[in-house]
């Protein structure tokens, strides 16, 4: 019950975003203005199927409050917390799972980068002791790894 109780959360989550992709106020007339615009999408089917859309003006983005933007890549930004955040992209796990997938880190730690991840937005606890990447975060943290990757040189 409890697993089906979870997986209908999951699927309210992705309804829940894509309807949010849809109400999105459309792009300005002309491309987002002089500047253009950004857009990143993705299907993912990681742990649960997840769509997402968004679409900025280049001057919107430019525009976003430094807070929010800074205190999630702060979050993506130390090692430890990478690796918790890209083995819940695999799907729901305990602090015990995520302390043994990424070695030498004590439980205390890996509550304390959960904490981080959480108040960015980056993790949530879902109930009998397990953390996940809320389903409306997943293509948007894959994207974040992504540029991170292709600003560092990463791909080629």
């Amino acid at each position: 019950m409890t697993r089906e109780l979870e997986e209908l959360r999951e699927r309210l989550a992705a309804l829940e975003a894509r309807v949010a992709a849809l109400e999105a106020p459309p792009a300005p007339a002309g491309g987002g203005g002089d500047a253009g615009t950004v857009r990143y999408a993705g299907t993912v089917r990681l742990a649960g199927e997840v769509r997402w859309t968004i679409e900025l003006g280049a001057q919107d983005v430019l525009a976003l409050p430094p807070a929010a933007v800074v205190r999630v890549l702060a979050a993506l930004g130390h090692p430890v917390r990478l690796a918790l955040v890209r083995r819940l992209l695999t799907g729901p796990a305990t602090a015990a799972e995520l302390q043994e997938s990424v070695g030498g880190t004590s439980a205390g730690q890996v509550y304390h980068h959960l904490s981080t991840l959480a108040a960015a937005g980056v993790a949530e606890a879902v109930g009998g002791g397990r953390h996940r990447v809320p389903p409306t975060a997943v293509v948007p943290v894959l994207v974040a790894l992504l540029a991170g990757a292709d600003v560092g040189g990463a791909l080629g």
